[in-house]
């Protein structure tokens, strides 16, 4: 979304009567917990088709470390 739209609804948004600025404040709260949501879903997928892949690394917490360490 442009600067000039962004700036054009936060505009229209200060002239809306206070009933419709708390509905369009959760219709927008609702919208931007569900995009969270399919962008936590989507790592996840991602996520298991690599472990599924084997592309990923197991072992301890103090193994982990020192691979890390190690790059």
């Amino acid at each position: 979304m442009s600067t000039a739209t962004v700036k054009n609804l936060i505009d229209e948004f200060i002239h809306l009567p206070l009933d419709d600025k708390e509905y369009a404040t959760e219709v927008i709260k609702k919208q931007l917990i569900e995009a969270k949501r399919e962008a936590i879903a989507k790592r996840g997928k991602a996520a298991m088709a690599s472990f599924r892949k084997k592309m990923t690394k197991s072992g301890t917490v103090k193994e982990l470390y020192k691979d890390l360490e190690s790059d």
